[in-house]
Protein backbone atom coordinates (compact mmCIF):
# COMPACT_ATOMS: atom_id res chain seq x y z
CA UNK A 1 0.00 0.00 0.00
CA UNK A 2 1.62 3.25 -1.16
CA UNK A 3 1.64 6.34 1.05
CA UNK A 4 1.04 9.69 -0.63
CA UNK A 5 3.67 11.99 0.79
CA UNK A 6 2.89 15.62 1.49
CA UNK A 7 5.48 18.36 1.06
CA UNK A 8 6.17 18.55 4.78
CA UNK A 9 6.60 14.77 5.07
CA UNK A 10 8.97 14.67 2.09
CA UNK A 11 11.06 17.45 3.61
CA UNK A 12 11.22 15.73 7.00
CA UNK A 13 12.40 12.54 5.35
CA UNK A 14 15.00 14.17 3.09
CA UNK A 15 16.27 16.77 5.53
CA UNK A 16 20.05 17.31 5.15
CA UNK A 17 20.09 14.83 2.26
CA UNK A 18 21.75 15.02 -1.16
CA UNK A 19 19.97 13.26 -4.02
CA UNK A 20 21.45 12.83 -7.50
CA UNK A 21 19.75 11.78 -10.72
CA UNK A 22 22.07 10.68 -13.53
CA UNK A 23 20.90 9.93 -17.04
CA UNK A 24 19.01 11.16 -20.08
CA UNK A 25 15.74 13.04 -20.65
CA UNK A 26 13.66 10.27 -19.09
CA UNK A 27 15.62 10.51 -15.85
CA UNK A 28 15.24 14.28 -16.08
CA UNK A 29 11.46 13.81 -16.10
CA UNK A 30 11.70 11.66 -12.97
CA UNK A 31 13.93 14.33 -11.41
CA UNK A 32 11.32 17.06 -11.93
CA UNK A 33 8.49 14.91 -10.58
CA UNK A 34 10.61 14.10 -7.53
CA UNK A 35 11.47 17.71 -6.64
CA UNK A 36 7.82 18.71 -7.11
CA UNK A 37 7.06 16.48 -4.14
CA UNK A 38 9.29 18.82 -2.15
CA UNK A 39 8.24 22.07 -3.82
CA UNK A 40 5.17 21.93 -6.10
CA UNK A 41 5.94 25.41 -7.43
CA UNK A 42 8.97 24.22 -9.39
CA UNK A 43 8.72 24.69 -13.15
CA UNK A 44 10.54 22.66 -15.77
CA UNK A 45 12.69 25.49 -17.08
CA UNK A 46 16.15 23.97 -16.85
CA UNK A 47 18.58 23.31 -19.68
CA UNK A 48 17.50 20.24 -21.60
CA UNK A 49 20.98 18.87 -22.29
CA UNK A 50 22.73 20.05 -19.17
CA UNK A 51 22.97 19.74 -15.40
CA UNK A 52 20.07 21.09 -13.32
CA UNK A 53 20.53 21.90 -9.60
CA UNK A 54 17.79 22.20 -7.01
CA UNK A 55 18.06 23.21 -3.37
CA UNK A 56 15.55 23.65 -0.58
CA UNK A 57 17.31 25.80 1.99
CA UNK A 58 14.59 25.45 4.63
CA UNK A 59 15.32 21.71 4.96
CA UNK A 60 18.88 21.70 3.60
CA UNK A 61 17.91 19.38 0.73
CA UNK A 62 19.97 19.23 -2.45
CA UNK A 63 18.71 17.42 -5.54
CA UNK A 64 20.84 17.49 -8.70
CA UNK A 65 20.26 16.22 -12.20
CA UNK A 66 23.44 15.32 -14.08
CA UNK A 67 23.16 15.04 -17.85
CA UNK A 68 24.84 11.76 -18.85
CA UNK A 69 22.68 10.30 -21.64
CA UNK A 70 25.07 7.39 -22.27
CA UNK A 71 26.74 4.82 -20.07
CA UNK A 72 30.31 5.68 -21.01
CA UNK A 73 33.63 6.81 -19.60
CA UNK A 74 32.30 10.22 -18.54
CA UNK A 75 29.57 8.67 -16.42
CA UNK A 76 32.08 6.22 -14.95
CA UNK A 77 34.45 9.05 -14.04
CA UNK A 78 31.70 10.97 -12.23
CA UNK A 79 30.62 7.89 -10.26
CA UNK A 80 34.24 7.04 -9.46
CA UNK A 81 34.78 10.51 -7.98
CA UNK A 82 32.15 9.73 -5.31
CA UNK A 83 33.95 6.56 -4.29
CA UNK A 84 37.05 8.57 -3.41
CA UNK A 85 37.32 10.10 0.03
CA UNK A 86 37.83 13.68 -1.15
CA UNK A 87 34.27 14.09 -2.50
CA UNK A 88 31.11 13.81 -0.39
CA UNK A 89 28.86 10.93 -1.43
CA UNK A 90 25.19 11.56 -2.24
CA UNK A 91 22.69 9.83 0.01
CA UNK A 92 20.50 8.70 -2.92
CA UNK A 93 21.71 7.97 -6.45
CA UNK A 94 19.28 7.28 -9.30
CA UNK A 95 20.89 6.16 -12.57
CA UNK A 96 19.58 5.04 -15.94
CA UNK A 97 20.39 5.44 -19.63
CA UNK A 98 20.16 3.51 -22.90
CA UNK A 99 17.94 5.18 -25.52
CA UNK A 100 20.65 7.62 -26.61
CA UNK A 101 23.05 4.76 -27.26
CA UNK A 102 20.41 3.08 -29.40
CA UNK A 103 19.67 6.31 -31.27
CA UNK A 104 23.24 7.50 -31.91
CA UNK A 105 24.49 4.11 -33.06
CA UNK A 106 21.32 3.33 -35.03
CA UNK A 107 20.48 0.30 -32.90
CA UNK A 108 23.63 -1.63 -33.83
CA UNK A 109 24.73 -4.79 -32.04
CA UNK A 110 28.18 -3.25 -31.51
CA UNK A 111 26.58 -0.49 -29.41
CA UNK A 112 24.88 -3.12 -27.23
CA UNK A 113 28.18 -4.95 -26.77
CA UNK A 114 29.88 -1.68 -25.75
CA UNK A 115 26.98 -0.93 -23.38
CA UNK A 116 27.60 -4.25 -21.63
CA UNK A 117 31.31 -3.48 -21.29
CA UNK A 118 30.61 -0.02 -19.85
CA UNK A 119 28.08 -1.28 -17.29
CA UNK A 120 30.49 -4.03 -16.28
CA UNK A 121 33.09 -1.36 -15.47
CA UNK A 122 30.59 0.82 -13.60
CA UNK A 123 28.91 -1.97 -11.59
CA UNK A 124 31.72 -2.37 -8.98
CA UNK A 125 31.69 1.38 -8.36
CA UNK A 126 27.93 1.38 -7.84
CA UNK A 127 28.24 -1.56 -5.47
CA UNK A 128 30.86 0.33 -3.49
CA UNK A 129 28.58 3.36 -3.25
CA UNK A 130 25.64 1.15 -2.26
CA UNK A 131 27.39 0.26 1.00
CA UNK A 132 26.72 3.73 2.41
CA UNK A 133 24.15 5.16 -0.05
CA UNK A 134 20.93 4.06 -1.69
CA UNK A 135 21.64 3.35 -5.36
CA UNK A 136 18.84 2.70 -7.86
CA UNK A 137 19.25 1.62 -11.46
CA UNK A 138 16.16 2.62 -13.46
CA UNK A 139 15.23 0.18 -16.22
CA UNK A 140 14.32 1.66 -19.59
CA UNK A 141 10.61 2.16 -20.25
CA UNK A 142 9.05 0.75 -23.41
CA UNK A 143 8.22 3.11 -26.27
CA UNK A 144 5.15 3.58 -28.43
CA UNK A 145 6.76 2.84 -31.76
CA UNK A 146 3.90 4.15 -33.93
CA UNK A 147 4.29 7.65 -32.47
CA UNK A 148 8.08 7.94 -32.59
CA UNK A 149 9.62 10.52 -34.91
CA UNK A 150 11.79 9.46 -37.84
CA UNK A 151 14.96 10.24 -35.90
CA UNK A 152 13.88 7.81 -33.16
CA UNK A 153 12.50 4.94 -35.24
CA UNK A 154 15.51 2.78 -34.39
CA UNK A 155 14.50 2.83 -30.69
CA UNK A 156 12.38 -0.31 -30.59
CA UNK A 157 11.00 -2.25 -27.65
CA UNK A 158 13.08 -5.24 -28.72
CA UNK A 159 16.28 -3.20 -28.39
CA UNK A 160 15.15 -1.74 -25.05
CA UNK A 161 14.46 -5.22 -23.67
CA UNK A 162 17.95 -6.33 -24.72
CA UNK A 163 19.57 -3.37 -22.93
CA UNK A 164 17.46 -3.93 -19.80
CA UNK A 165 18.31 -7.61 -19.73
CA UNK A 166 22.02 -6.83 -20.01
CA UNK A 167 21.86 -4.27 -17.19
CA UNK A 168 19.97 -6.56 -14.81
CA UNK A 169 22.24 -9.54 -15.49
CA UNK A 170 25.46 -7.58 -14.97
CA UNK A 171 24.29 -5.69 -11.87
CA UNK A 172 22.97 -8.84 -10.18
CA UNK A 173 26.04 -10.91 -11.01
CA UNK A 174 28.39 -8.24 -9.68
CA UNK A 175 26.82 -8.28 -6.21
CA UNK A 176 29.06 -9.50 -3.43
CA UNK A 177 26.96 -8.43 -0.48
CA UNK A 178 23.17 -8.71 -0.62
CA UNK A 179 22.79 -5.72 1.72
CA UNK A 180 24.85 -3.52 -0.60
CA UNK A 181 23.20 -4.64 -3.84
CA UNK A 182 22.21 -1.96 -6.33
CA UNK A 183 18.41 -1.82 -6.36
CA UNK A 184 16.83 -2.27 -9.79
CA UNK A 185 13.92 0.18 -10.15
CA UNK A 186 11.64 -1.77 -12.49
CA UNK A 187 8.26 -0.35 -11.49
CA UNK A 188 8.59 2.47 -14.02
CA UNK A 189 8.81 -0.07 -16.81
CA UNK A 190 5.63 -1.82 -15.60
CA UNK A 191 3.71 1.46 -15.38
CA UNK A 192 4.90 2.52 -18.85
CA UNK A 193 3.56 -0.67 -20.39
CA UNK A 194 0.05 0.51 -19.52
CA UNK A 195 0.38 4.27 -20.10
CA UNK A 196 2.94 4.80 -22.88
CA UNK A 197 0.07 5.05 -25.41
CA UNK A 198 -0.80 8.41 -23.82
CA UNK A 199 2.70 9.74 -24.50
CA UNK A 200 3.07 12.91 -26.51
CA UNK A 201 6.08 11.74 -28.54
CA UNK A 202 6.07 7.98 -27.94
CA UNK A 203 9.27 8.14 -25.86
CA UNK A 204 8.50 10.10 -22.69
CA UNK A 205 5.89 9.09 -20.14
CA UNK A 206 2.78 11.19 -19.47
CA UNK A 207 2.96 13.40 -16.40
CA UNK A 208 0.62 11.25 -14.29
CA UNK A 209 2.80 8.16 -14.80
CA UNK A 210 6.06 9.86 -13.96
CA UNK A 211 4.47 11.41 -10.85
CA UNK A 212 3.53 7.92 -9.74
CA UNK A 213 7.10 6.76 -10.31
CA UNK A 214 8.42 9.62 -8.18
CA UNK A 215 5.94 8.81 -5.41
CA UNK A 216 7.01 5.15 -5.45
CA UNK A 217 10.65 6.20 -5.28
CA UNK A 218 9.80 8.36 -2.28
CA UNK A 219 8.06 5.38 -0.66
CA UNK A 220 11.04 3.11 -1.32
CA UNK A 221 13.41 5.42 0.53
CA UNK A 222 11.22 7.17 3.12
CA UNK A 223 8.86 4.45 4.35
CA UNK A 224 11.59 2.83 6.42
CA UNK A 225 12.36 6.23 7.98
CA UNK A 226 8.95 7.87 8.41
CA UNK A 227 7.08 4.55 8.86
CA UNK A 228 3.61 5.83 7.87
CA UNK A 229 0.60 3.82 9.00
CA UNK A 230 -0.78 3.43 5.47
CA UNK A 231 2.60 2.90 3.85
CA UNK A 232 3.20 -0.84 3.93
CA UNK A 233 4.84 -0.65 0.50
CA UNK A 234 8.60 -1.08 0.34
CA UNK A 235 9.10 -1.46 4.10
CA UNK A 236 11.49 -4.17 5.26
CA UNK A 237 10.01 -7.03 7.21
CA UNK A 238 10.12 -6.14 10.92
CA UNK A 239 12.18 -8.53 13.05
CA UNK A 240 10.57 -10.63 15.75
CA UNK A 241 10.49 -8.97 19.16
CA UNK A 242 11.62 -10.69 22.37
CA UNK A 243 8.02 -11.17 23.53
CA UNK A 244 7.07 -12.73 20.18
CA UNK A 245 10.00 -15.15 20.38
CA UNK A 246 9.11 -16.16 23.96
CA UNK A 247 5.44 -16.63 23.01
CA UNK A 248 6.42 -18.70 19.97
CA UNK A 249 8.62 -20.98 22.07
CA UNK A 250 5.97 -21.32 24.77
CA UNK A 251 3.17 -22.27 22.39
CA UNK A 252 5.45 -24.61 20.44
CA UNK A 253 6.39 -26.45 23.63
CA UNK A 254 2.71 -26.58 24.62
CA UNK A 255 1.78 -28.21 21.32
CA UNK A 256 4.62 -30.72 21.58
CA UNK A 257 3.70 -31.54 25.18
CA UNK A 258 0.03 -31.97 24.31
CA UNK A 259 0.87 -34.31 21.42
CA UNK A 260 3.13 -36.45 23.64
CA UNK A 261 0.53 -36.78 26.41
CA UNK A 262 -2.21 -37.54 23.85
CA UNK A 263 -0.08 -40.31 22.31
CA UNK A 264 0.58 -41.85 25.75
CA UNK A 265 -3.13 -41.85 26.61
CA UNK A 266 -4.01 -43.29 23.23
CA UNK A 267 -1.56 -46.16 23.70
CA UNK A 268 -2.99 -46.91 27.14
CA UNK A 269 -6.47 -46.91 25.69
CA UNK A 270 -5.49 -49.38 22.95
CA UNK A 271 -4.11 -51.78 25.56
CA UNK A 272 -7.51 -51.83 27.27
CA UNK A 273 -9.57 -52.31 24.10
CA UNK A 274 -11.92 -55.25 23.74
CA UNK A 275 -10.31 -58.62 23.11
CA UNK A 276 -11.57 -62.10 22.25
CA UNK A 277 -11.48 -64.90 24.80
CA UNK A 278 -9.36 -67.64 23.32
CA UNK A 279 -11.23 -70.44 25.13
CA UNK A 280 -14.89 -69.49 24.78
CA UNK A 281 -14.57 -67.27 21.73
CA UNK A 282 -16.70 -64.61 23.46
CA UNK A 283 -15.80 -60.96 23.34
CA UNK A 284 -14.78 -59.39 26.64
CA UNK A 285 -15.25 -55.73 27.37
CA UNK A 286 -12.42 -53.74 28.92
CA UNK A 287 -12.66 -52.60 32.49
CA UNK A 288 -11.76 -49.02 31.54
CA UNK A 289 -13.51 -47.79 28.38
CA UNK A 290 -12.32 -44.16 28.29
CA UNK A 291 -9.06 -42.84 29.75
CA UNK A 292 -9.33 -40.05 32.25
CA UNK A 293 -8.23 -36.64 30.90
CA UNK A 294 -5.72 -35.08 33.26
CA UNK A 295 -5.71 -31.43 34.24
CA UNK A 296 -2.34 -30.95 32.54
CA UNK A 297 -3.67 -32.29 29.25
CA UNK A 298 -6.68 -29.96 29.38
CA UNK A 299 -4.42 -27.00 30.15
CA UNK A 300 -2.06 -27.81 27.26
CA UNK A 301 -5.05 -28.24 24.97
CA UNK A 302 -6.22 -24.72 25.84
CA UNK A 303 -2.73 -23.34 25.24
CA UNK A 304 -2.67 -25.01 21.82
CA UNK A 305 -5.93 -23.31 20.86
CA UNK A 306 -4.65 -19.98 22.13
CA UNK A 307 -1.42 -20.44 20.16
CA UNK A 308 -3.31 -21.11 16.93
CA UNK A 309 -5.46 -18.02 17.48
CA UNK A 310 -2.39 -15.86 18.17
CA UNK A 311 -0.67 -17.24 15.05
CA UNK A 312 -3.75 -16.36 12.99
CA UNK A 313 -3.74 -12.78 14.30
CA UNK A 314 0.00 -12.48 13.68
CA UNK A 315 -0.35 -13.57 10.04
CA UNK A 316 -3.32 -11.27 9.47
CA UNK A 317 -1.22 -8.34 10.65
CA UNK A 318 1.58 -9.04 8.15
CA UNK A 319 1.09 -6.41 5.44
CA UNK A 320 4.03 -7.83 3.49
CA UNK A 321 2.19 -11.15 3.07
CA UNK A 322 -1.33 -9.98 2.29
CA UNK A 323 -2.42 -7.11 0.08
CA UNK A 324 -4.13 -4.12 1.63
CA UNK A 325 -6.24 -1.35 0.17
CA UNK A 326 -6.57 2.30 1.00
CA UNK A 327 -9.91 2.93 2.68
CA UNK A 328 -11.67 6.28 2.39
CA UNK A 329 -14.61 7.58 4.43
CA UNK A 330 -17.33 9.86 3.03
CA UNK A 331 -20.57 10.97 4.64
CA UNK A 332 -22.61 9.79 1.66
CA UNK A 333 -21.22 6.25 1.73
CA UNK A 334 -22.00 6.04 5.46
CA UNK A 335 -25.44 7.68 5.73
CA UNK A 336 -27.11 6.55 2.47
CA UNK A 337 -27.09 2.82 3.39
CA UNK A 338 -28.37 3.66 6.90
CA UNK A 339 -31.24 5.76 5.51
CA UNK A 340 -32.04 3.00 3.03
CA UNK A 341 -32.25 0.40 5.83
CA UNK A 342 -34.44 2.71 7.94
CA UNK A 343 -36.86 3.25 5.06
CA UNK A 344 -37.13 -0.48 4.47
CA UNK A 345 -37.70 -1.00 8.18
CA UNK A 346 -40.64 1.46 8.18
CA UNK A 347 -42.38 -0.34 5.31
CA UNK A 348 -41.87 -3.82 6.72
CA UNK A 349 -42.91 -3.21 10.34
CA UNK A 350 -46.02 -4.94 11.76
CA UNK A 351 -48.25 -4.26 14.72
CA UNK A 352 -47.08 -6.27 17.73
CA UNK A 353 -50.68 -6.89 18.90
CA UNK A 354 -51.54 -8.67 15.68
CA UNK A 355 -48.45 -10.84 16.03
CA UNK A 356 -49.37 -11.75 19.64
CA UNK A 357 -52.98 -12.60 18.68
CA UNK A 358 -51.79 -14.84 15.87
CA UNK A 359 -49.32 -16.61 18.15
CA UNK A 360 -51.96 -17.09 20.91
CA UNK A 361 -54.50 -18.52 18.47
CA UNK A 362 -51.91 -20.94 17.17
CA UNK A 363 -51.10 -22.16 20.66
CA UNK A 364 -54.76 -22.49 21.61
CA UNK A 365 -56.21 -24.28 18.62
CA UNK A 366 -53.24 -25.81 16.85
CA UNK A 367 -50.80 -26.59 19.63
CA UNK A 368 -49.63 -29.93 18.12
CA UNK A 369 -48.87 -28.22 14.80
CA UNK A 370 -47.17 -25.25 16.42
CA UNK A 371 -45.03 -27.59 18.46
Amino acid sequence: MMHKYKNSEAKNCLIDKHVVFIGDSRIRQLFYSFIKLINPQVKEEGIKHGNIPFEDKSASIKVDFLWYPEVNGSMRQRIKSWTEGSVAKPHIIVVGAATWSIKIHNGSNEALAQYKINITSIAPLLEKLAISSDVYWVLQDPVYEDMLSESRKMITNEKIDAYNEAAVRILNSSSRNSKARVKVFSVSKLIAQETIMKSVDGLHLPESSRDTNAMILMNVYCNKIVKPIDGSCCQPQPPLTLIQKIAFCFFTLSIIGYLIISLIHRNNYRKNKSCTDLESGEEKKPVISTPNVSTLEMLLHCFCKLGLIMTYFYLCDRANLFMKENKFYTHSSFFIPIIYILVLGVFYTENTKEVMITLTSCLKYCSPICM
